[in-house]
Order: C-alpha cells, then sequence, then structure tokens
C-alpha cells in the first residue's frame, strides 16, 4: 500500500479538497498509471452532491483517465513502464458471466467502478481519477491514442464511448438520418461520430446561439427545439435520435420525428422519469431505448477509431484547485464542451 494525492468531497454539501489516499501496491496482473489528466462528467458532479443517492464517501471522483505507467505486475503482459494508457469507467468484473464473455463488462451484474464501488483489494470503496495515480487491473487498461492530445483524448473514456457505442450498436451510417438531442459534454461527441460515420446529421438545441458551434462540430442542420414549424418539418423522418439531456424535457417530441422502426436512444440521466406516450411507441413500432458506455474491446475500438480521425472532445484544461468552480459552471452548461484536470497541479499545494 501506497499513498497518493488526491481531491475528495467528505459530504454531498462540501467542497472537493486536497487529501491524501490510500493505493494498493500493484499485484502480479496489475498496472500502476500516474495520471496525467482527467476529465470532469457530469455524473462525477451527480455522485458528489448525492444526486442520485447510495454515494459513499469520502468521494474521489474521475473516471476519464489518461496516464503513463510507472509500474507493472510480474505477470502484466500487455504494457510495459513510460507508455500512454487509459482507464474509463470501469475497472473490474467477474469475468466469469455471460455479459463478460460477450466483451460487454459493463452489463456485468459484478462489476467495479473506478470510484465508488466496493474494494476488494483495501476495503472501503474504489477511489477514482482525481488523483496523481492508480492501480488497475491490465484488463481494464487501455491504449491511449498515440497521436491525440492527451488532456483533449481523456473525455473519450466516458463521453466518448457513451456516444459511439450506441450509434454504433443500432447501426449508424451512410445514408441514416441522425438526431443528436444536446450540444453538451455528451452531444458534441454524438455529432462527431455520427457525421464520422457518414450519417446525415441533425442537431436539436434549446439555444440558437449554439447553431454556429454544432455546424463547426459536424452537423448538417440545427432545430431549436422550441420552433413547433421547425420540429413539425422532421416529422418521421429520423432513423435514430441520440438524446444526451439530463435535465427535464418531453421526449415525446422527439419520437414522433422517428420515421418506421426507428429508435430514440438515451444516454443522459435524468433525475425524475420521463412521461412517455405510449402511442408515440405503438404507431409506427418505434423504439426507445438506452445504453451505458461499452465494454473493454469496444472502448479501445473506439479510441483506435478516435486516434485514426483524429477525433478528440472540445476541452477546456483547469488545474484541480479550479474543480470546485468547474463544477458550479457545469450546472449553468458553461464550458464547451469538458473541463479536463491536469494533475500536475496536484503537486502546486
Amino acid at each position: 500500500m501506497y499513498d497518493a494525492k488526491a481531491y475528495s468531497a467528505v459530504s454531498a454539501t462540501s467542497p472537493l479538497a486536497a487529501t491524501v489516499i490510500h493505493r494498493r501496491e500493484p499485484g502480479a496482473q496489475d498496472v500502476q498509471i500516474e495520471i496525467l489528466y482527467c476529465g470532469i462528467c457530469h455524473s462525477d458532479l451527480h455522485q458528489a452532491r448525492n444526486d442520485w443517492g447510495g454515494t459513499v464517501f469520502p468521494l474521489v471522483p474521475g473516471h476519464e483517465i489518461i496516464g503513463k505507467v510507472a509500474r507493472v505486475g510480474a505477470k502484466v503482459t500487455k504494457f510495459k513502464p513510460g507508455e500512454l494508457v487509459a482507464v474509463g469507467c470501469l475497472v473490474d468484473s467477474d469475468g466469469t458471466c455471460e455479459e463478460c464473455e460477450l466483451g460487454l463488462e459493463q452489463f456485468c451484474p459484478n462489476q467495479t467502478i473506478v470510484f465508488g464501488s466496493p474494494d476488494k483489494h483495501l476495503g472501503g470503496v474504489t477511489l477514482g481519477g482525481f488523483s496523481e495515480s492508480i492501480v488497475v487491473d491490465e484488463h481494464f487498461v487501455l491504449r491511449a491514442p498515440t497521436h491525440l492530445a492527451p488532456a483533449a483524448a481523456a473525455p473519450l473514456l466516458c463521453a466518448g464511448i457513451t456516444t459511439y457505442s450506441p450509434l454504433r450498436h443500432w447501426g449508424v451510417g451512410a445514408g441514416k438520418k441522425v438526431g443528436i438531442i444536446g450540444l453538451g459534454g455528451l452531444g458534441h461527441m454524438g455529432v462527431k461520430f455520427a457525421r464520422a460515420f457518414g450519417a446525415h446529421v441533425v442537431v436539436f438545441t434549446t439555444s440558437s446561439r449554439k447553431k454556429d458551434d454544432a455546424i463547426r462540430l459536424g452537423a448538417h442542420e440545427v432545430v431549436v427545439s422550441s420552433d413547433t414549424a421547425a420540429m413539425t418539418a422532421h416529422t418521421g423522418s429520423f432513423d435514430f435520435i441520440l438524446d444526451t439531456v439530463s435535465g427535464e424535457h418531453d421526449v415525446n417530441a422527439y419520437l414522433r420525428l422517428l420515421r418506421r422502426d426507428g429508435c430514440l436512444t438515451l444516454v443522459g440521466a435524468p433525475a425524475q422519469p420521463l412521461a412517455v406516450s405510449a402511442f408515440g411507441l405503438l404507431l409506427g413500432r418505434k423504439r426507445l431505448a438506452g445504453s451505458n458506455i461499452g465494454g473493454i474491446a469496444e472502448t479501445q475500438e473506439m479510441l483506435d477509431f478516435c486516434d485514426e480521425r483524429g477525433i478528440t472532445a472540445d476541452v477546456e484544461v483547469i488545474p484541480i484547485q479550479g474543480v470546485n468552480g468547474a463544477f458550479e459552471r457545469l450546472l449553468k452548461s458553461d464550458v464547451k464542451y469538458r473541463f479536463v484536470i491536469d494533475m500536475k497541479s496536484l503537486n502546486a499545494g
């Protein structure tokens, strides 16, 4: 066991503050990683504020990690010291269930999340990437993109795979008309991926001010969702719609835009249940689905795809000392489009 600097929240109402945490010494199949950058996801904020209930404090958030291998265990074969690597939401699973055998570790009933899960090694709960280092089983360590700026690649570990996976699963590609609801941390990645896959991309936003940025990111069209005429013009025309919004909104307005057998997939996580009209699904055999990150193999596939195509998140890099201000700005959607912490700042006090 060794000590590592980190930032943690000790309650749902306290700010994150500097602390020292314990990390396990690397076992035979473990990789010790010096964390270089860690993205800030809306779910980090939700967990720190206990918005979903069940948060165990003290909490060290962070699940969009880019770092450098510091040490490896004796049986590690995939990585060596000095290599650039990545870690996302998952750091363990049972490896024996049907989901794991299919490479769908994100659905394993015994998965271990990078923070807030029972820690079988040290007791308590796992502690995340707002830290100077972490130790992870090599199966859950990924090869980081080598042609991308590491800070801009960090959000790919959550925002990236969260949008890539459903777009791939539901066959988004050339000849498809795809809608992206919301242009935040998730939505801006959805636009980039859908465009890279060859789809015709339409962004739905509540703000006309985001039109130029949506086009810059790859959208072919932008629709302000309060414009009834513009919404009506798209009725029954979408093959797939990705809903990235975490706030309360009317999902039925978008179900009407799907063509027969179209699918609307949720990746945002509103705190309150959504009201859904049965007829919105029955008329047209439409689907309302959900998706949650991706398995390890698919996450590596996504990182490699981004490396080949030069796809990164649009980021604002901050020192760790600015994390509480970043949380407040995140509540106001005041970031384009993802905060990323430069973990070297931990040594600045």
